[in-house]
């Protein structure tokens, strides 16, 4: 389970990387990728099959991105994440938030593990959202309902 301490710690990061951005502009992680610009977070996008979203530049991979970033959130299958924290370790990239809202989303049990490893901070799962501040009412709820189930970081 996630932390508040953790996830306080990514959220006060103004430059955030987003691996897994989709190259259709309603899909979910493209939202979130604007949302947090919206916010005042300097996001960019990661997709090694798109040249740009949403009117900004969009890199291949992490170490493409100058200047490097304070966090990479992850959208994407497990089997992908595993490839990026390695790539996090490499570039010492000290933050990686493994995104879900339901099923496994992007998180991988290697994959924490490694973070855990190799000193980075992790959050294997949790959807953003949840912790913005002044989301939509579904992602409200999302929180109520693991704040009374007992799954809601400590």
């Amino acid at each position: 389970m996630s932390s508040m301490a953790t996830i306080r710690d990514f959220l006060a990061q103004k430059r955030i990387a987003v691996v897994g951005v989709s190259h259709d502009p309603k899909d979910f992680s493209r939202g979130l990728l604007r949302t947090l610009r919206e916010r005042g977070y300097d996001a960019v996008a990661v997709n090694p099959e798109l040249s740009s979203a949403d009117d900004a530049p969009c890199f291949g991979r992490l170490a493409d991105v100058t200047p490097q970033v304070d966090g990479v959130l992850v959208m994407s299958s497990p089997a992908v994440t595993d490839q990026i924290v390695q790539e996090c370790a490499k570039l010492r990239i000290p933050r990686v938030w493994m995104y879900r809202a339901g099923g496994k989303g992007a998180v991988s049990p290697q994959a924490v593990e490694f973070c855990e490893e190799h000193g980075i901070a992790v959050v294997p799962g949790e959807c953003p959202y949840m912790f913005l501040g002044e989301s939509g009412w579904f992602h409200r709820f999302h929180g109520f309902i693991k704040k009374i189930s007992g799954a809601y970081p400590a």
